[in-house]
């Protein structure tokens, strides 16, 4: 997995909440058996028509948004079914952060990501970043006034600093296993493959036991 560190690029917003993985990656896209061409499907039944021309009213068809890195939703982002997919659709257009907002509901906090999202971006080098609600309007009004606003997320940091007249800093948390992770690059097989020389001597005396049975 390749490590992150730090990113600059186009912002692109897609003001909706509770977008399910369901959206993010439609069902009939989960046939493959590889890994790779999910792009394609990156919120399918929005961004195009039935007869397979672009939707000019779904946000992130707009041409200001081309080539867009960043990704700025609303809470809630990748609820739905587990599937790892929506993460691989995400990451093969393109972007390398979401951020999303938090929200207190009732006094319920809604979560800026479903828990599952949040992990299987972890393993796939996508970060997430959780914001407040009032950061994340900041980052709406900016992208609104500015033209193909661009942003700069420091993962070592943990900042975003928006790159209009005023140079905007936002700082943001980020669980520090989780951000060790990206930083090195690390997802479950590179963790197991840090261990493999206590691996080794575990299978050595086991072996071992066995034999002498």
């Amino acid at each position: 997995m390749k490590a992150f560190t730090q990113e600059r690029g186009i912002v692109a917003v897609l003001d909706r909440a509770n977008v399910d993985t369901d959206q993010i990656i439609p069902k009939q896209f989960l046939k493959s058996i590889k890994r790779t061409g999910f792009e394609e499907g990156l919120f399918f039944d929005w961004a195009l028509h039935s007869d397979g021309s672009k939707n000019p009213d779904f946000a992130l068809n707009a041409a200001r948004f081309k080539g867009a890195r960043i990704l700025v939703v609303r809470n809630n982002f990748g609820c739905g079914s587990s599937r790892e997919h929506a993460v691989w659709a995400i990451v093969q257009s393109g972007y390398t952060v979401v951020i999303a907002p938090r929200r207190d509901q009732n006094g319920n906090q809604v979560p800026a990501f479903a828990d599952i999202f949040a992990n299987n971006s972890t393993k796939n080098g996508l970060l997430t970043i959780e914001l407040s609600e009032d950061d994340v309007d900041r980052i709406f009004s900016a992208v609104n006034e500015f033209e193909s606003l661009e942003a700069s997320v420091d993962l070592e940091s943990q900042t975003i600093t928006l790159h209009n007249p005023d140079e905007v800093v936002i700082g943001f948390e980020i669980d520090p296993v989780k951000k060790n992770y990206l930083l090195h690059g690390l997802d479950d097989i590179a963790l197991t493959l840090e261990h493999a020389d206590d691996i080794a001597q575990f299978e050595n005396r086991h072996d071992t036991q066995i034999a002498k049975s």
